[in-house]
């Protein structure tokens, strides 16, 4: 028996064991930055043609402009009409030039895309605001400025969204009937679409030129009426330098009150001059009134000079001639803010 098992456990021992099937040895691949760019460009999807928006929008308010900061706030209805499925414009869609994105409320009309008879797709977003755009203020208080929203799509490039002005209305933008900006006439609103670059690829090393973005800029123009801005503002500087050149009328003997009507024009309008710039922004260059300001002070300045002298010319005795001074200087002074206008205009509006 002893014999059996040890001739059976020399034969399991001397049976050669199954072989293994051994996979084939792979070649280590290094993956490189540009074998990532070209693996990322596969992934993104190839369009032969770029998706068509219809794009349009109905400002229904437009409730407040702030010069200070350069903001205004604005109520809007954005409509988007396009076919691929895939595309969804109104989620997309990002308003560039908000002063204030947290502040902002934007309600979809839909819980989807509506279909059109056409055999489009349509939705309708709703947007409320702030937002921003540099004011020009050197022809202040005859500035016209345009009240902007830009409207760009956050994901795709021309290659693969292109917006159009939807012709299917009277006009791709317009204004509520009711719409009113006290202190400004409200102008035709227009819809400006373009293509616009970005100097940087935001560090997308797939994208070996950088893209181009479509974008809409709703824009309605604002201006202030020239009447009531010229007699809210202006009026009480001439006032102010018309009762400074009554100086001249007052007979030289009187140095006392001459002095203290020219210096109380010149504080008076030194105050005018720091109510008038309290509501606008710091700025860098001269406003059109601060140049007619600076006009008004050099006339001031120079009847001021004009009365120490005669006082001079009193108190020494030599009054021939000094009443004869003083009607020429006011000509003169009358002719420099005149020339000084029209200089000031010309370079403003020309």
């Amino acid at each position: 028996m002893a014999r059996l098992l040890i001739a059976l456990f020399v034969l399991l021992m001397a049976t050669p064991a199954q072989a293994q099937p051994q996979m084939p040895a792979v070649p280590a691949v290094e993956v490189t930055k540009e074998k990532l760019a070209e693996i990322e460009v596969a992934q993104k999807p190839v369009y032969a043609v770029p998706e068509r928006v219809l794009i349009g929008a109905h400002v229904n308010d437009i409730l407040e402009v702030d010069l200070r900061n350069h903001s205004y706030r604005l109520d809007l209805y954005v409509w988007f009409r396009w076919r691929n499925p895939e595309f969804k414009p109104w989620e997309t869609a990002e308003f560039m030039n908000a002063f204030d994105p947290a502040d902002h409320v934007r309600t979809v009309l839909y819980d989807k895309p509506q279909e059109m008879p056409d055999g489009s797709l349509y939705m309708v977003i709703r947007q409320q605001g702030m937002f921003s755009t540099k004011f020009p203020l050197q022809q202040y208080p005859f500035d016209q400025q345009k009240l902007v929203a830009a409207m760009e799509d956050s994901v795709s490039d021309t290659t693969a969204l292109v917006y159009l002005a939807d012709r299917s209305e009277s006009a791709p933008l317009t204004l509520g009937r009711d719409v009113s900006l006290p202190g400004f006439n409200v102008g035709t609103p227009v819809l400006n679409i373009i293509s616009f670059a970005y100097p940087t690829r935001f560090g997308d090393v797939s994208d070996k030129e950088g893209a181009n973005y479509a974008r809409a800029n709703f824009v309605v123009p604002v201006a202030r009426p020239w009447l009531a801005m010229s007699t809210k503002i202006f009026l009480p500087v001439i006032l102010v330098v018309f009762c400074a050149s009554l100086v001249f009328f007052v007979h030289p003997a009187y140095v006392e009150g001459r002095l203290g009507v020219v210096i109380t024009a010149l504080l008076t309008l030194v105050a005018l001059q720091l109510t008038t710039a309290n509501s606008l922004p710091d700025v860098a260059y001269l406003l059109l009134t601060d140049k007619i300001y600076i006009l008004c002070y050099l006339f001031i300045i120079a009847a001021l000079m004009q009365v120490v002298r005669s006082s001079v010319k009193v108190h020494a005795g030599e009054l021939n001639g000094v009443q004869r001074s003083d009607r020429q200087m006011l000509w003169g002074l009358v002719f420099m803010m005149l020339a000084g206008i029209a200089v000031i205009w010309a370079g403003t509006f020309f």
